[in-house]
């Protein structure tokens, strides 16, 4: 066979680095057609001779060489050229039939950490992700809100005016203190309910695992700044009391994905964003102000996240909704006979938003704590009947959501 395209290697080995240039030489010519490899280096015959056997190449040397000259041997390239060609399957070639946007509706386990689109070799191991199904873990808008999340995300050490003047009676401190606490592990919870999920997803959804993983990193951030302005007068924190944790364990203990993200992000998290413009409005001092915009800033994405992964949900399953309706209900039989949001902390709020012991201004920040509760019951309403409930079914529903606030 004569070889029509030819290589000269000098003295260069395929031991340094020569293997790349005839691997390069074959994949242009495609398996079938003959190389023509000259080199200067002892052993050549023998490296190609290793390459071939490796990558089921043929390889023969030219007569009309003595030994110690340069010699020329002739390469055809066999069927298994490279990954291409040795049974690979390409990572997410199944587009979604909505929309071909290169997403498949079911990730093949064998594609494991592979980028999505790429050659996966044959042989490559089995990744057992639980969450592979693009109906479950999908939605079209993670691209935009992780954008909008990377764009958004800020410093403590800097966003905030931790040397603010405090000037308010320590009794009001220790209002804020109290209210601190209770955002610092109603925030671990909300840290800790994606991280469960957030290695079952399977990474050919990555943009979904992307925008997951800047949401635990703001609840990571959230939990830092609430608890540095909790010891930012005082020497240790406040009251975390045994209704407020089996409340937060219940969403710890959720398994399915689609129902805890309503539960955490749709209810809780969408009450926590009325909560955190409560402290905006009432908070005593610049730093609790500024923590409470902030934070409610991210609050506001992590719950359009939510809503965007069950609507989502609920397109692709319809039988989700009474999935949901069960696990709301539930959640509150479960509940109904603990205490709920801890006397201390609703005292709080109370103080935080009158300001002082004054009888008139206390009946004014109980009144703006009533409020409060009527404008969570009424947010959690409006994104319930968004996600298709009736409207006496969304009231009611919302209604049900623990008195814990998350």
């Amino acid at each position: 066979m004569t070889a029509h395209a030819a290589l000269d290697l000098r003295d260069l080995g395929l031991d340094r680095g020569g293997h790349i240039l005839v691997l390069r030489a074959l994949r242009e010519l495609g398996p079938g057609r003959p190389l023509a490899v000259t080199g200067g280096h002892p052993d050549l015959g023998l490296q190609l001779s290793v390459m071939a056997r490796e990558g089921g190449h043929s390889v023969t040397e030219n007569t009309g060489t003595s030994p110690g000259e340069r010699k020329t041997f002739t390469v055809v390239a066999g069927p298994a050229l490279d990954a291409r060609a040795r049974g690979a399957a390409r990572a997410g070639s199944a587009v979604h039939s909505r929309d071909h946007r290169g997403v498949s509706d079911r990730a093949d386990e064998r594609w494991g950490v592979a980028a999505r689109g790429a050659m996966v070799e044959a042989g490559a191991p089995r990744w057992d992700f639980s969450l592979d199904r693009a109906e479950v873990v999908w939605t079209d808008d993670a691209k935009k809100l992780y954008a909008q999340a990377a764009a958004a995300q800020w410093d403590p050490e800097t966003a905030i005016p931790w040397d603010a003047p405090i000037t308010h009676p320590p009794a009001v401190e220790e209002a804020v203190v109290q209210v601190m606490t209770y955002l610092v592990e109603n925030e671990n919870a909300a840290l800790l309910v994606p991280a469960r999920f957030l290695g079952r997803i399977h990474p050919h959804y990555r943009e979904v695992v992307q925008l997951m993983a800047i949401q635990i990193a703001d609840e990571a951030r959230h939990v830092e700044v609430f608890t540095r302005r909790a010891l930012l007068r005082s020497s240790e924190m406040a009251l975390s009391t045994a209704g407020g944790q089996r409340s937060l364990q219940t969403l710890f203990e959720e398994t399915d994905f689609v129902l805890a993200t309503m539960l955490l992000s749709v209810l809780g998290e969408g009450s926590f964003v009325d909560l955190l413009r409560f402290l905006h409005e009432h908070g005593p001092d610049e730093v609790t102000r500024t923590i409470a915009d902030l934070t409610a800033r991210d609050e506001s994405r992590h719950v359009a996240a939510g809503m965007a992964h069950v609507r989502w949900a609920i397109e692709q399953q319809p039988q989700d909704r009474g999935r949901i309706r069960s696990a709301i209900e539930q959640r509150h039989q479960a509940l109904q006979h603990t205490s709920g949001l801890n006397a201390e902390v609703y005292d709080a709020l109370v103080l935080l938003a009158a300001g002082s012991f004054e009888p008139e201004d206390i009946a004014r920040g109980f009144d703006a704590v009533q409020a409060l509760q009527r404008r969570m019951l009424e947010g959690r309403t409006r994104r319930l009947a968004r996600l298709g409930f009736s409207e006496s079914e969304a009231e009611s529903l919302a209604g049900l959501h623990t008195r814990n606030f998350m």
